[in-house]
C-alpha cells in the first residue's frame, strides 16, 4: 500500500513538473498547444521530425491533387512537420507569393492536425511603409519609421489583423483551434529582408518581434501559436542572441541554412559548420528551457544519392532537435525532397528507415495534442 501510494504520489510530481517546464510563452494557450509544446520536448528526446515546406499542395510535375505528397510517394509516409508560408495574406489575395490558395492552405492545414502532425508558417510580409515592395525589398530604416509614422504602424496592425484572423480559421474537427508554430522575421542576421541586419539596428529588431507577439497574443486573442525565433546561419552564441528578443516572447528557436557547396572547395565543410550550429543551439535551449529546431534547410535538387545519410543525419544525430525542415519541391529544377526516382531517393527510404528519423505515423502515435502523462514520458525516454 505505502509503495502504491509513493508511486501515485511521484506521477503527480512528474506531471507538475514536465507542465512547470513546459509551458508557452502565453499563459492563455490553449490546451492544445500547451499540449503540443510539452510533446515537442518529450518527442525530441527521441528523435528528430521531418518536415518539407508546402508538402500536400505540390511537388515536383504537379500541384493540389488530393493525398499526393512527393515524401509519401517515395516512402510511404507523409513527413511529420508541413511548413507554410503566410506571404500576400496581409494584401488579402487569395493566393500566397507561391500561389497557394489560402483556402487549400487552411485545408492542408486541417489535413495535417487531423493526422496528427505539426503545421509551422513563416510569413514573407510586404513592406508596410510601402506595401507595393516585397520582403526582399531593402529600404533602411523601415522598422523605425514603422514606429514613427502612424499611418504606417496602422498599415501594419491591419496586416496582423488579418494573420490573426487566419490563425483563428485555423480549426479542428471539433471546433478547437490548431496549434501551429509562427515563425515571424526571419533570417534577420542577414540582410536580404527589410528587416535584416544591415537594415534595422538590433534594439530596433526587437521592437518590432516583440510588438508583433504582444498585439497577435494579447490585442488580438491568438491562443493556438507558438512563437519561433529563426535567424540565418551564425558563428557564435553571441551572435545568435544578438536579436534576441528575451524569453518571454518566444517558445522554439532555431536557425535556416542551405547547404550549398563550392565546386572550388577541395573540403566540403557543411556537416562539420552545421553540427557546429546544433550544438550552440542545444546549449541555448538547454539554457532557456527552449524547443530547438533547424528551421529550413536542404541541397537544390540533391544531387549527391547519399545526402541523407551522409550529410544530414550527422548532424541531426542525438542533437536534441524537435524537427528539420526542408524546403520546397516548386519544380524540376527546385526542389527539396526526392520524388520517385530521383537519384538520392533510395537513400533518402534508409534515411526514413533510422530510428531517429521521425515521419507522419511517428507523430500521430506520439499523440502531440494530448496531454504528456508519466506513461508517455517513460515510453520516451526508453526509445519506443
Amino acid at each position: 500500500m505505502l509503495k502504491m501510494l509513493l508511486l501515485s504520489i511521484a506521477q503527480v510530481l512528474l506531471v507538475n513538473v514536465l507542465a512547470a517546464q513546459h509551458l508557452p510563452i502565453d499563459a492563455k494557450a490553449s490546451k492544445e498547444t500547451r499540449h503540443l509544446y510539452a510533446n515537442l520536448q518529450r518527442l525530441s528526446e527521441r528523435g528528430v521530425m521531418l518536415g518539407h515546406q508546402d508538402d500536400l499542395a505540390y511537388g515536383v510535375n504537379w500541384k493540389y491533387e488530393d493525398g499526393r505528397s512527393d515524401v509519401k510517394e517515395v516512402v510511404s509516409d507523409y513527413p511529420a512537420v508541413v511548413g507554410w508560408d503566410l506571404g500576400h495574406l496581409e494584401l488579402k489575395s487569395p493566393i500566397n507569393l507561391d500561389s497557394v490558395p489560402f483556402a487549400n492552405m487552411r485545408a492542408y492545414v486541417q489535413q495535417v492536425y487531423a493526422q496528427g502532425g505539426l503545421n509551422t508558417f513563416s510569413w514573407h510580409l510586404n513592406n508596410p511603409v510601402d506595401p507595393s515592395k516585397s520582403s526582399w525589398d531593402k529600404q533602411d530604416s523601415t522598422i523605425q519609421q514603422l514606429f514613427a509614422d502612424k499611418k504606417a504602424m496602422r498599415q501594419y496592425k491591419s496586416w496582423l489583423n488579418e494573420v490573426a484572423k487566419f490563425m483563428k480559421s485555423l480549426k479542428g474537427a471539433n471546433g478547437e483551434a490548431i496549434p501551429v508554430v509562427f515563425r515571424p522575421l526571419h533570417e534577420h542576421n542577414g540582410s536580404w529582408f527589410w528587416w535584416g541586419r544591415d537594415h534595422a539596428s538590433p534594439e530596433e529588431y526587437k521592437q518590432l518581434y516583440r510588438f508583433t507577439v504582444e498585439y497577435l497574443r494579447d490585442k488580438k486573442k491568438v491562443h493556438n501559436l507558438l512563437y519561433a525565433y529563426s535567424p540565418d546561419k551564425f558563428k557564435t552564441k553571441e551572435e545568435y542572441l544578438e536579436r534576441y528578443p528575451g524569453n518571454a516572447y518566444v517558445d522554439l528557436i532555431g536557425f535556416d541554412v542551405y547547404h550549398r557547396p563550392n565546386p572550388t572547395d577541395t573540403v566540403d565543410t557543411f556537416v562539420a559548420d552545421t553540427r557546429r550550429m546544433v550544438e550552440l543551439l542545444r546549449e541555448i535551449g538547454e539554457e532557456r528551457n527552449k524547443v530547438y529546431a533547424i528551421t529550413e534547410t536542404g541541397l537544390e535538387r540533391i544531387p549527391q544519392p547519399t545526402w541523407w545519410t551522409e550529410t544530414l543525419l550527422p548532424i541531426i544525430q542525438n542533437s536534441g532537435l524537435s524537427y528539420v525542415l526542408l524546403w520546397r519541391n516548386a519544380r524540376p529544377d527546385h526542389y527539396y525532397v526526392p520524388y520517385p526516382d530521383q537519384e538520392s531517393a533510395s537513400d533518402f527510404k534508409k534515411f526514413y528507415q533510422k530510428a531517429e528519423t521521425l515521419f507522419g505515423s511517428d507523430v500521430k502515435a506520439a499523440d502531440l495534442y494530448s496531454p504528456v502523462t508519466p506513461a508517455t514520458e517513460a515510453k520516451a525516454t526508453s526509445g519506443y
